[in-house]
């Protein structure tokens, strides 16, 4: 059958499926050749309704494990997409440790915090630093969480053991990732660097296309 005779809507998506697939393609492979973290310039759509009606914080939150109270890293917070969400979560009692190594992506989250709709969050300290280097001290948090990030660290064994450092003995470290990401790694590839990093796996929750892995330090 000739292209042209092919229904408009199914022409559609192939074209859109081609263009996904050449995309994927392209970006992974400049991201092999070269790591760098998402730029700030992508802050809207990463805190956009959009990127959370495909990724939902909710489905996340209960994948992660954060309860009240917890004591939480976010690695990689970016403009905050995920943040509030998690800081509402742990509740009052709770904190969450916002930590970005660009100060552009911390200056987005911290426009968010000051609108009207944020004002009732206080736990949340927004820090930038490197995952090689996390300014905490051993084993005091309860819970270090990593959204469409893990992938984009350079040296990944390294920010692993920084995390294992500083989690408490039974602590929660939760690893999402989100198809539409060019670092997009498979479940069983997640789960691989987690456990040679010193982690068990506790849980696997969500589908191929946006998953969370919790692990617990051994």
């Amino acid at each position: 059958m000739a292209i042209n005779q092919v229904p408009l809507l199914l022409r559609s998506v192939i074209y859109l499926l081609g263009f996904f697939l050449a995309y994927q393609i392209l970006v992974r492979i400049i991201r092999k050749l070269i790591h760098f973290p998402a730029p700030a310039f992508i802050g809207k759509f990463l805190d956009s309704d959009l990127r959370r009606r495909m990724q939902p914080p909710e489905a996340f939150i209960k994948g992660a494990g954060v309860l009240p109270g917890m004591h939480v890293l976010e690695i990689g917070c970016g403009s905050g997409g995920f943040t509030t969400f998690v800081a509402r979560a742990v509740g009052e009692k709770g904190r969450v440790e916002a930590l970005d190594i660009q100060p552009g992506m911390l200056k987005q989250l911290e426009k968010k915090l000051e609108k009207a709709e944020n004002q009732d969050i206080h736990n949340i300290t927004l820090h930038q630093a490197s995952a090689y280097q996390l300014p905490f001290e051993d084993g005091v948090l309860d819970l270090v969480y990593l959204i469409t990030v893990l992938p984009e660290i350079p040296d990944q064994e390294r920010a692993l053991a920084e995390i294992h450092r500083v989690l408490k003995p039974g602590g929660i470290l939760a690893v999402s990732e989100f198809l539409p990401d060019p670092d997009y790694p498979m479940r069983s590839t997640t789960c691989r660097r987690g456990k040679n990093a010193g982690f068990d796996v506790k849980g696997v929750s969500g589908n191929f296309w946006t998953y969370t892995v919790q692990f617990t330090k051994s």
